[in-house]
Order: structure tokens, then C-alpha cells, then sequence
């Protein structure tokens, strides 16, 4: 198959499709089980994570989740947290660290909701929140986008040890049709903004975003999900060993300087 361009590669990362976090749950671990609310407002289905065994590892596993159907998908709000969504992702981080259990995100949404309530509930409150404590959280984090990533939305748990993505996700600060709506005031570039926008997983690796691209079938991962998740559950557990063989301070260390970088460059440009 020839190399998909970055538009084409948006497209099927927006798949309806594409396997969801529930989905990695069932086949990358053992024994899961959800748990559910931020003991504050609500439970938001947009958001699931609970406790599994990777091996013989107990971890906290927590992803975005999209519907497979429009009932689903109303549902689920189109895989778009509201802050109940984020803080329930953090209390089961603060759970993690309590149990020193490692932490493992599947992130997989368009970004954060926009809604008034949402906003109104402190959305952009929430999102810095899971920056701040990700940060400073002392036990293993490892993020995986496995479709989209967008924005802060995605940020939101993605604040991680090491960061992989899957071969046909994109990770960017907002969608194509919003780059180019905001750039040229034209909705229809999307394509072109696209490539601009480097948002694939080639690019992020290229540009380290990334740490890691996870393989899919040619035709994507909803083709062949079990290749996919498998590599997934194999790299994991490589990874987690050597992440919890760090002391803690080692730990934050390391994590501080992985994003630390991005402000240099900043600096040096």
C-alpha cells in the first residue's frame, strides 16, 4: 500500500471503527475492572479506566472512549471529556500512586469538550490540573495515542513517562479544519493544513513528540486489532519493569527533562 499523505492519515485515525480504549483493555491485560464518577459531579462515559493485570504487574489503565454507533456515540459525547471525565482520570492517577501501580492512557479524541456546562464546570481548570499532578506523580506513566490526539483534551492524560503513538494517529494542538479555518479562514485547505501541521506519527517521532510508533496492518488498525494490541501488550511489558525499577526521584527526573526540552527549543528558537 502507498504511504498515506497527513490528511488521508487523519482520516482513518477518525474512523468509527477504530478499537477504543475499551477495547485495549479487554485484549492488552487481564482481570479489568471498571471504576466509575469523580466523587464530585458525575460519571462521564467519555472517559473509562479502572484496575488490571498486565502479567503478573497490577495497573491503572484509563482511556477515551468514542461510540461505535450514533446511540453509542451520543453517549459517550463523541469521545469528548467534560471536566468530570479528566478529574475521575485523575483520582484514579492519585489511586495509582497511592498502591504504586503504574498508570497506562489510551487517548483517542478530537479534544476536550466545549460545551457550556463544560465550561462552566471548569474545563480548562481540570485539563491544567492533570498537567500539574502528572508532572509530580510518583509512579510510572505511559501514554499511547491510538487515534487522535487533539489538543489539551488529549494533553490531559498524555503527560507521560514515555509517550507512544499508533502508526495511523495524529496528535496535534487542534484539527485540520481548525488550523486552516484560523490560518486562511478556509475550512476546505484542511488537506493542506494537515501536512503543515505535522501531526503524524512519523513527524512526531521525527520532532520528539513521540517515543514509539506502534505498527498496524496496512489497512489500519480496525482491520486487524489483535496485531496491533498484541505489539502493544509486548511493549508494555518491556517498558514497565524498567520504568518501576526507578526510584522516584529518578523517576520525575527523567519525566521533568522529557518535557523540559520543549521549552528550550523554544528558548533556542
Amino acid at each position: 500500500m502507498a504511504r498515506r499523505n497527513a490528511f488521508e492519515t487523519v482520516k482513518v485515525a477518525r474512523r468509527v471503527k477504530r478499537p477504543g480504549a475499551l477495547q485495549y483493555f479487554e485484549r492488552v491485560f487481564d482481570g479489568f475492572v471498571e471504576l466509575r464518577g469523580d466523587r464530585t459531579f458525575a460519571d462521564d462515559a467519555a472517559v473509562v479506566g479502572g484496575l488490571a493485570w498486565l502479567g503478573e504487574t497490577p495497573v491503572t489503565v484509563i482511556g477515551t472512549q468514542k461510540g461505535t454507533n450514533i446511540d453509542d456515540n451520543i453517549a459517550r459525547n463523541f469521545g469528548q471529556p467534560h471536566p468530570e471525565g479528566y478529574r475521575k482520570a485523575l483520582r484514579l492517577m492519585r489511586q495509582a500512586e497511592k498502591f504504586r501501580r503504574p498508570v497506562i492512557t489510551f487517548v483517542n479524541t478530537a479534544g476536550a469538550f466545549a460545551g457550556i456546562g463544560a465550561e462552566e464546570r471548569g474545563q480548562g481548570e481540570a485539563i491544567a490540573k492533570n498537567l500539574y499532578e502528572m508532572s509530580t506523580l510518583e509512579t510510572p506513566i505511559v501514554s499511547i495515542v491510538t487515534g487522535e490526539g487533539g489538543s489539551g483534551g488529549a494533553l490531559a492524560l498524555a503527560l507521560a513517562d514515555t509517550v507512544w503513538a499508533l502508526e495511523n494517529s495524529t496528535y496535534s494542538i487542534l484539527s485540520p479544519e481548525g488550523f486552516a479555518s484560523i490560518l486562511w479562514r478556509d475550512a476546505s485547505r484542511a488537506n493542506e493544513a494537515a501536512e503543515l501541521m505535522r501531526l503524524t506519527a512519523e513527524d512526531l517521532l521525527k520532532n520528539g513528540v513521540i517515543d514509539k510508533i506502534i505498527p498496524e496492518a496496512a489497512e489500519g488498525a480496525d482491520a486487524n486489532f489483535a496485531f496491533t494490541a498484541d505489539i502493544i501488550k509486548k511493549e508494555l511489558l518491556d517498558v514497565i519493569p524498567k520504568l518501576l525499577a526507578k526510584d522516584k526521584r529518578q523517576l520525575l527526573d527523567a519525566r521533568y527533562a522529557r518535557f523540559r526540552k520543549y521549552g528550550e527549543f523554544e528558548e533556542q528558537s
